[in-house]
């Protein structure tokens, strides 16, 4: 089992804010609609519904993340389905202050050792990715 640990986001807005977002996933998906074309250029083929998280990557194809389990107001943990190999996304929520929260993405994936060094460095990427993407979508 390989982890990727996101750098940290804050974010100006409450923990039990951005987890409730969770809830209602189809809310993120009008966010992303109403973000800037270079901002969408920037992420890519992404899609919410009420339970998933879609990614159109080119190296696998489309990937959904559906949640597997919240835990509130701390985190969301993800599951994807699709994927060739078994593979959880973390997103946890930790309060900094009154009106701020830390992001960070964890992934963890199940990789044969000898495939770490091809995989890694876009794993690493996309958990970073996603914590900029919450950032993101807070400013809309």
């Amino acid at each position: 089992m390989a982890t990727y640990t996101g750098k940290p986001v804050t974010i100006k807005c409450q923990a039990s804010d951005l987890f409730d977002r969770f809830s209602s996933m189809e809310a993120l998906q009008q966010k992303i609609e109403d973000l800037p074309e270079d901002m969408k250029q920037q992420i890519g083929e992404l899609r919410f519904d009420k339970d998933r998280l879609v990614i159109m990557t080119p190296q696998v194809g489309e990937v959904a993340f559906k949640v597997k389990e919240r835990i509130a107001p701390e985190k969301v943990i993800f599951t994807a389905e699709g994927a060739p190999v078994p593979l959880d996304m973390t997103v946890n929520f930790t309060p900094k202050g009154e009106t701020s929260t830390e992001v960070i993405t964890r992934i963890d994936i199940d990789i044969p050792i000898m495939l770490k060094p091809m995989v890694g460095p876009h794993l690493q990427k996309a958990a970073d990715k996603f914590g900029e993407l919450m950032a993101n979508l807070n400013k809309v």
